[in-house]
């Protein structure tokens, strides 16, 4: 397996990371809350940590629901979060040509589930010298994500992640294939999984994507167990009030305890 350098955090090495913010940025106050808390928590647990927040949600289920600040106000949000917690940054991209601006404020590109085989948006994202992460789509096998690697590689990535996030299992629900992060993991790219939207029932409320909060632990426990190099969650002080994702974001105060499980849990399978 290939390690991935995204700032100075390492993923793949030795340490579980975390990727966690809010889904959306609803605000500079919100995301500074939210990286204070994050890496004063991670920072205890000796994790390290990659901060992540969309500056748009181009794939709401609704013309009227909340997609975020934009482009410029939203990078200049992740650029001051990066500079003032000191940690990588993260977002998604949703059209080639936000690649290079994005690039310039990140430390990480994120493809979105929906266009993971978007040929042009992956060389344009390979382009900007960023490693990229790609959330396998939930239509894909496991297997077919080595066909994402490839492009990536062939492109010039200078590093690959593979993000699970649940695969379509009839109408409005999503099931999670835990005996496919090895195969994920057996094309040499970093494995990430996504505990909050793999627990998402897309369009499942209406004119926004309901879920089960309460699913998030036990997934993440068991992906943990299985073996994966990241962990990514959208978190939130008060997750009913999220503009984005308020079934399925997981509570800040409790991410801590969260977290104390899943890292026992490693501990244990890497000494057995």
């Amino acid at each position: 397996m290939q390690p991935v350098s995204v700032g100075e955090v390492v993923v793949g090495g030795d340490a579980l990371v975390v990727i966690a913010g809010p889904c959306v940025i609803e605000s500079l106050d919100l995301c500074q809350q939210v990286a204070d808390h994050m890496m004063r928590v991670c920072a205890r647990l000796g994790v390290p940590y990659i901060f992540k927040a969309s500056f748009d949600k181009a794939n709401r289920t609704a013309h009227e629901s909340f997609r975020g600040l934009g482009l410029d106000e939203g990078l200049e949000t992740l650029a001051r979060i990066h500079r003032e917690f000191g940690v990588p940054v993260t977002t998604d991209i949703h059209e080639s040509w936000q690649a290079e601006p994005t690039a310039q404020a990140v430390d990480l590109l994120q493809i979105p589930a929906f266009l993971c085989r978007q040929t042009d948006l992956l060389a344009a994202a390979a382009r900007t010298g960023k490693p990229v992460n790609v959330k396998k789509g939930q239509f894909l096998a496991p297997w077919d994500a080595g066909n994402i690697v490839e492009k990536l590689r062939a492109f010039g990535a200078t590093g690959v992640l593979l993000t699970e996030r649940g695969t379509s299992f009839g109408y409005n629900t999503l099931i999670v294939d835990m005996a496919g992060l090895p195969i994920l993991r057996g094309f040499g790219a970093p494995v990430v999984f996504d505990a909050t939207h793999s627990v998402q029932r897309p369009g499942g409320a209406g004119k926004q994507s309901g879920g089960d909060r309460s699913a998030i632990e036990p997934l993440a426990r068991a992906a943990v167990a299985v073996g994966v190099d990241a962990l990514f969650m959208e978190v939130h002080p008060y997750p009913e009030r999220a503009l984005s994702d308020a079934a399925t974001q997981y509570p800040l105060a409790q991410v801590e305890p969260l977290l104390v499980r899943l890292l026992r849990i490693r501990e244990a399978v890497q000494g057995s």
